[in-house]
């Protein structure tokens, strides 16, 4: 038993109307954890007890018909990059596994909590978040949804909350983005996943990448689910949507470099999304962008990331090199 492919609109409208109970959520998310052949490669640790004191505590509270706030009951799922009060934030590492536990929850987790949802777990993750494959050989590497057969690569770093969500262990999963964190594996997975501008959503007590270009965002069913969760992280209200037509937008197609060497399949793919666009009435330019081309040569030495990584990690590195992963620590 897991949690059904919906939007979070849909699961509010389920707990509204009675056609489920948090607790109810929560033991389908708790048990597809348990059974999933993924289970133990997607979350680093579980939170059973608190995740189902504060399913029972949502049910009271809507029992008795108080207002409940906008991700009330929903089960949750956050990176193990995010403090939680008493626990160790290992950021998918053994480096720091024998750290101090955390004083208090970061704002993200704490702006989650104060919006009733129901935190199941921490997910897994690339090591200090510093790949865009999803490989952990710490605590496994969970496997892509579409191809478990050949072991494919979920994407990372945000591996876990992309895998927590395909396979009903959570409604929705908060991940962070720095160079595609959150992108890629939604992408890979079949997920939406939301990138939002950095500092729009508050770092504070989330182990950095890049203090520059870092970013928290969601991954999730659908671009409405998204927006409802940028909303409660970052404090902001949620703007109405609806319908959008895409008459009369004009959008570049890059030619330089980005779709260079593409399988066939892709190609064909992203052809068939350019015709989708265009019978929309968006209209498609082609465009030379040579800064693309220039990337490579302005990055050699790892730009903002490695830079503001090795500033962070350098201390670490020092004193424990050998119990990083061999892909992160060189």
């Amino acid at each position: 038993m897991s949690l059904p492919a919906q939007t979070l609109q849909a699961w509010r409208a389920d707990l509204a109307n009675g056609r489920t109970t948090s607790r109810e959520m929560t033991e389908r998310a708790l048990e597809a954890i348990g059974q999933s052949s993924e289970g133990a490669a997607t979350f680093i640790a579980v939170h059973g007890a608190s995740a189902r004191a504060t399913a029972d505590a949502i049910d009271s509270l809507h029992a008795a018909q108080v207002p409940l706030p906008p991700l009330a009951g929903i089960p949750i799922s956050v990176k193990d990059l995010f403090d939680q009060a008493g626990q160790v934030t290992r950021a998918g590492s053994r480096v720091l596994e024998d750290a101090a536990p955390a004083a208090q929850d970061s704002a993200v987790v704490q702006r989650l909590r104060a919006a009733g949802a129901v935190i199941v777990g921490r997910t897994n993750m690339t090591e200090f978040a510093y790949s865009g494959l999803g490989l952990n050989p710490h605590y496994g590497t969970p496997r892509n949804p579409w191809d478990r057969a050949t072991g494919r690569i979920p994407g990372g770093s945000s591996s876990g909350a992309a895998i927590s969500v395909t396979d009903g262990m959570a409604a929705p999963a908060i991940g962070t983005d720095t160079g595609g964190s959150v992108r890629i594996p939604a992408a890979l997975c079949g997920l939406t996943g939301f990138k939002p501008t950095a500092r729009r959503v508050s770092t504070a007590g989330a182990l950095p990448l890049s203090t520059t270009l870092d970013s928290i965002g969601p991954l999730a069913h659908s671009v409405a689910c998204c927006a409802l969760l940028d909303a409660v992280l970052s404090g902001e209200p949620l703007a109405a949507s609806g319908p959008a037509t895409l008459a009369g937008r004009c959008l570049a197609l890059p030619r330089t470099v980005v779709l260079d060497g593409m399988d066939e399949a892709v190609a064909q793919a992203f052809e068939a999304a350019c015709r989708t666009l265009s019978a929309a009435g968006v209209r498609l330019v082609e465009m030379e962008m040579p800064e693309f081309a220039e990337l490579a040569h302005i990055n050699r030495l790892g730009g903002f990331n490695a830079a503001e990584a090795w500033a962070w990690h350098a201390p670490l590195l020092q004193m424990g090199e050998a119990r990083y992963d061999r892909r992160v620590a060189g």
